[in-house]
């Protein structure tokens, strides 16, 4: 399958504005640089009825995080909530990298988000990220009441290391370690540190994220493969997937990380969980934060709130 235009046309502007790949700068440029592209791809944001950022007590201090109302909805309203975990290499973006995907899919699934910054590398190897992202998600339902959040119907979700995360805390919600979580939206997740797959050395060149970039990545963040091989670094060698919360896999094929995303969405259906996998086969990873180019990016985020708010909104009572 060929790659589809929109996307063709993205990687072409990648390479006629001539930046190094992250592999080849500094974790301080590679900052930068990610963060300057966020303007030309990223479409305009969308209004909410209320943000407001707060400071998360954490194991090794205060974590930021930032708090989406969906427009239409009333402060004393009772809402689900998503728990959002961004995506970047566990090394890039932030709250405001990601302020545009929150902000849809709270209005588009009709639910409180809460974005996480959690703390990244290499300041932070880790588990860093994940002590964080669980202290923020056990917050969230600690303090529902306060935020409006009805405990039950609280769900997490991430895109690339954000969904590693998001799977991380399912696993841990299913282990006691995290309370009951309602749903998991997994976005082109990295599931395995290893990098064993054929897709994770498939791609040298010619993509938003190639294999060399996501080997770098890792290296950033882990400090060898005794942490690759943790569950809590790569859930796809988790023993055991079973109870895990309801899921919705996105992958995409143009992506060193598709072959293991999809067999962590075939692994969760194997072993009982309710699991809906998307594949684009004509997206690269990424393609979510590239809506002002990239028109599918629209259509996914669409499709991922519709399954947040089929699981998050139950049906009314018959009769």
């Amino acid at each position: 399958m060929p790659l589809d235009p929109d996307a063709r046309a993205v990687i072409e502007m990648m390479r006629a504005a001539g930046r190094p790949p992250f592999e080849q700068l500094s974790p301080a440029e590679a900052r930068e640089a990610y963060a300057n592209s966020r303007k030309v791809l990223q479409p305009a944001p969308e209004e909410v009825a209320e943000t407001r950022d707060a400071m998360v007590p954490g194991p090794h201090g205060d974590i930021p995080v930032r708090l989406y109302r969906p427009a239409g909805t009333a402060a004393s309203e009772v809402l689900p909530a998503l728990v959002y975990y961004h995506g970047g290499g566990w090394l890039l973006g932030g709250l405001d990298s990601h302020d545009g995907a929150c902000r849809r899919f709270a209005n588009a699934a009709k639910c409180r988000v809460v974005s996480v910054d959690y703390r990244m590398a290499p300041e932070h190897k880790f588990p860093a990220a994940i002590d964080d992202s669980a202290a923020a998600t056990r917050w969230t339902v600690d303090n529902a009441e306060s935020l409006g959040v009805d405990p039950a119907r609280v769900a997490v979700g991430g895109d690339s290391a954000g969904g590693n995360i998001a799977a991380v805390m399912a696993l841990m919600a299913r282990d006691g370690a995290l309370p009951p979580l309602a749903y998991q939206l997994l976005i082109y997740p990295a599931t395995d540190m290893m990098m064993t797959t054929v897709s994770a050395q498939g791609f040298p060149t010619g993509v938003p994220l190639t294999t060399p970039t996501m080997k770098w990545f890792i290296d950033h963040y882990m400090r060898g493969d005794e942490d690759r091989r943790d569950w809590r670094a790569s859930p796809l060698r988790a023993a055991d997937l079973a109870g895990t919360a309801t899921a919705l896999v996105l992958t995409c094929a143009f992506d060193p990380l598709c072959d293991e995303g999809v067999a962590y969405a075939r692994r969760l259906e194997r072993e009982g969980v309710r699991v809906t996998h998307l594949h684009f086969s004509d997206q690269p990873h990424g393609f979510m934060s590239m809506g002002r180019m990239i028109r599918a990016a629209d259509v996914a985020i669409d499709m991922m709130a519709a399954g947040l708010r089929k699981a998050l909104w139950p049906p009314p009572p018959v009769g």
